[in-house]
């Protein structure tokens, strides 16, 4: 059976609650392959003999306090940005709440201080839930405030 997929716009509003993200624009780019976060300071250590990442991200949002988050590092995988520039990041595993779904995510945590988007929702994420639709943007804006289905 072929699931529909959910259409959402080539920007979106997001949440990361395991991060304590309660709301993050995120550029939706099917040119991607990998998730991406701002993080403004980011710090290594060991928990119970498992890699974990620290990290700060300052002024999400006008007037928005400091996030401060940790998780355990799931891998480290080389990364190429945009300017064509390669380098190993660390990625996270945690949930995103995107068009009212709860879904896991993979994510690496980067500077992203001169790109618009604090935050990149890659192909990885979206291939098997969602459709773009180029054209649209903040399709699900609303639903940050309404109750997240469970994930599959």
């Amino acid at each position: 059976m072929t699931r529909i997929k959910t259409p959402v716009g080539w920007r979106e509003w997001v949440a990361l609650p395991e991060l304590g993200i309660r709301g993050i624009v995120a550029k939706v780019d099917t040119g991607a392959r990998s998730s991406a976060l701002h993080v403004d300071e980011q710090w290594e250590f060991a928990e119970a003999g498992e890699p974990w990442i620290g990290f700060v991200i300052h002024n999400l949002h006008e007037g928005s306090a400091s996030i401060q988050g940790q998780a355990r590092i799931l891998d480290r995988r080389p990364v190429t940005d945009s300017g064509g520039h390669r380098a190993l990041r660390p990625f996270i595993s945690t949930t995103i709440l995107l068009a009212g779904e709860l879904r896991p995510v993979e994510i690496n945590l980067c500077s992203r201080r001169t790109m618009t988007y604090p935050m990149l929702l890659g192909r990885t994420a979206i291939r098997t839930r969602y459709l773009v639709d180029a054209n649209r943007s903040f399709m699900h804006g609303g639903n940050l405030r309404t109750k997240p289905t469970e994930f599959s």
